[in-house]
């Protein structure tokens, strides 16, 4: 089965916790919102060590430079597909979206053709604030955010 590795990155501002969450791209996201969102994954390399895998998509799918610091080690969640996710948090005092663009992958579009399309691998991506993020986030993922939550 196939192993992804990602990164959560979180701060805190006046007391509040804020989750960086990306929205995947393409046209079968497009209208998806509740649910659909995550944090930057990507499967692992052969032989590619998890954090290594998980530092490495997170610049390939955002272009965005994570700051050094202590990666702080989540639990391990299973997709219903038996894909296994390992991933990391890391806290930020300040991380500028600004420089974000992500990688793009291509698809057949529009369906019924053989023509390529294609889209942004994430289309969005945002800090929102812990109530908003728990409804946001794939609910796979959910035990990521709480798992920080109660650390914090």
């Amino acid at each position: 089965m196939p192993v992804s590795a990602g990164i959560l990155v979180f701060k805190k501002e006046n007391e509040q916790l804020y989750f960086l969450l990306a929205h995947p791209g393409g046209p079968f996201y497009k209208k998806k919102d509740l649910g659909a969102w995550g944090i930057p994954k990507g499967l692992l390399d052969p032989g590619e060590e998890p954090l290594a895998a998980a530092k490495r998509e997170f610049l390939e799918e955002t272009s965005l430079i994570l700051p050094d610091g202590d990666f702080i080690e989540l639990p391990m969640v299973k997709y219903k597909n038996g894909k296994t996710l390992y991933s990391w948090a890391i806290e930020v005092e300040e991380f500028s979206l600004e420089n974000f663009k992500s990688n793009t992958f291509e698809v057949k579009w529009p369906p019924k053709t053989e023509e390529l399309a294609t889209f942004d691998e994430i289309d969005q991506l945002i800090f929102f604030e812990l109530t908003i993020a728990k409804e946001k986030i794939h609910p796979v993922q959910l035990p990521l955010i709480v798992w920080i939550e109660n650390l914090k």
